[in-house]
């Protein structure tokens, strides 16, 4: 028997870095949404360097981000602005956190 989960089918972008941002798209990932984080190349989120760490992995970035896939965009590039324009029209919700 497949488990169904209420938000199965929504589409979430996640832009979020470090806590809020992240822990919101982590509960709609939880609850079934097909959640995609986007990261800045070289880096990813900040919080990737935060500590404890197992192995070479943040736990606190891995705990914040379960449940969700992820990509990395270069906004300086016009390939990459095109691509997060595709991916803005196959989406449901839009998670940031910018000030």
């Amino acid at each position: 028997m497949t488990k169904s989960y209420p938000l199965t089918g929504l589409r979430v972008l996640d832009l979020s870095r470090v806590l809020a941002g992240p822990y919101c798209g982590m509960v709609l990932a939880d609850l079934g949404a097909e959640v995609v984080k986007i990261e800045i190349p070289g880096t990813g989120d900040d919080s990737r360097s935060f500590g404890p760490f197992v192995g070479a992995e943040s736990a606190y970035f891995m705990s914040l981000n379960r449940n969700k896939k992820s990509m990395t965009l270069n906004f300086k590039n016009d390939d990459a602005k095109d691509i997060f324009r595709d991916l803005v029209k196959q989406a449901d919700v839009l998670v940031e956190n910018y000030r």
